[in-house]
């Protein structure tokens, strides 16, 4: 089913031809718009009759023809020569009973059909347009690979099409090895700086870089399409702060080396929690949620044009320090050069998508932060700044009705369709209880 709100869009291919029978599911065409490709599906058995409009690049508004269907092939013949303008005014040379069959309405007088020579067939055999599920297309931008007209990659769907299944195994260095013509302009395209502000009369313009605004795609894409909810949990940090200093100091730690630091351990902690709660481990594929065996942290650091979020393979079954080398070794790439030039980390850990994406608000005085999800992630963790608070006291041999605790507030957005309100809960009491008991994080 095409979207509701969609106005025009453009026709991509023509999965069967004219005079050719089509059942009821048998996808007609694939009808490209300005957010995704989506297939147009024959609700009832038929023919086609006559294709009005051709496969390009050619801009089709909703309410147009695009073709016309047949219950009965037999009077196929009747409609070879048939042109949207005839409708208009009269019905076309053909037998009575015929016209009677048509089911698309008259068309608008001023709608003309595209010229014969800008719709040649092998447009789509050129490599400019390609055939792929939208999922396909989402899961290539989020997985860092730019767009799929750019990548060598063979579909392993009907005719040739390019499924979800085709992008996850995509390895780009093979690829490379096999077509580097083909996938380089789309790197240069991807690490291109942006261009120089543009200063008009009271305002600048300041040019994205196309990072920027493939990251922008993304994430309107997401919120548009994932279902977000959120949910929020205070986190004592007392324990935490304890167990990293009796870590650093058995590190022997020289005076330019940082240790380990308390987002490693918030990091790990989350690693821990969708090992705790495996259900969130994983994403929706439309027609069945993927559960994975490895927990992959995305780690946002960065702003604006230089953000980015390097991914933790494998940080479930990992130790905090290793942890924290991988994220030091990350954060090292994004340092400006001695000239300033700013950072194009070019590591095969800046372009993967992982599980679970973990931002830390708290540098900027942040509270709490409701962070979008990252397709095709199910959650997101974001956690602000760490404060101050004055509690009740849990201690019962205390004369103290409150204590002085160092605390944080963590906020988890949820993907409903598949993680629920009760699955979402036990994430973050997972979290609370590693964070405040990290002794579980060394097991």
């Amino acid at each position: 089913m095409l979207d509701q709100t969609m106005e025009a869009g453009t026709i991509a291919k023509w999965n069967k031809a004219e005079g050719e029978e089509f059942g009821a599911g048998d996808v007609l065409c694939e009808i490209e718009t300005d957010k995704a490709t989506v297939d147009f599906e024959a609700q009832d058995d038929g023919f086609i009759a006559r294709i009005l409009a051709d496969a390009g690049p050619a801009e089709i508004t909703c309410g147009v023809p695009i073709m016309i269907t047949l219950e009965d092939g037999d009077d196929i013949g009747a409609f070879k020569d048939y042109v949207v303008e005839a409708s208009a005014s009269a019905a076309p040379p053909a037998e009575p009973a015929a016209p009677a069959a048509t089911p698309p309405p008259a068309p608008p007088a001023p709608v003309t059909p595209p010229p014969a020579a800008a719709a040649p067939p092998t447009a789509a055999a050129t490599g400019d347009r390609v055939v792929a599920s939208p999922l396909a297309h989402t899961l290539a931008k989020d997985m860092g690979f730019g767009p799929l007209s750019a990548l060598n990659i063979i579909g392993t769907g009907p005719g040739g099409r390019i499924i979800a299944d085709d992008v996850r195994e995509y390895v780009p260095a093979a690829a490379a090895e096999a077509a580097a013509p083909a996938t380089a302009p789309g790197a240069a395209a991807v690490a291109a700086p942006a261009a120089p502000p543009v200063p008009g009369i009271g305002y600048t313009d300041y040019p994205l870089s196309p990072a920027a605004m493939e990251i922008a795609a993304q994430l309107s894409h997401s919120k548009q399409n994932v279902p977000h909810y959120y949910l929020t949990v205070d986190v004592a940090l007392d324990s935490l702060l304890e167990t990293r200093k009796q870590l650093n100091a058995t590190l022997n730690l020289g005076e330019d080396d940082a240790g380990i630091a308390v987002n490693d351990l918030l990091v790990k902690a989350a690693a821990a929690a969708m090992k705790a709660v495996p259900s969130a481990n994983a994403s929706w594929m439309d027609t069945s949620v993927r559960v994975y065996d490895s927990v992959d942290v995305n780690f946002v650091v960065g702003s604006g044009d230089a953000l980015y979020s390097p991914v933790i393979r494998d940080a479930g079954r990992r130790g905090v320090k290793s942890i924290s080398d991988d994220i030091n070794a990350a954060v090292a790439q994004l340092e400006p050069s001695e000239e300033g030039e700013a950072a194009m980390p070019t590591g095969e850990e800046f372009g993967a998508v992982g599980t679970v994406t973990v931002m830390n608000m708290g540098m900027y005085g942040v509270k709490a932060c409701a962070p979008i999800i990252r397709e095709p992630q199910a959650v997101a963790l974001a956690l602000g700044a760490i404060e101050n608070r004055i509690v009740p006291n849990d201690d019962a041999e205390s004369e103290e009705i409150y204590k002085e605790s160092v605390m944080l507030t963590a906020t988890l957005s949820c993907d409903h369709r598949v993680v629920d309100g009760a699955v979402g809960a036990q994430w973050l009491s997972a979290f609370k209880s590693h964070v405040e008991n990290p002794a579980t994080l060394l097991l």
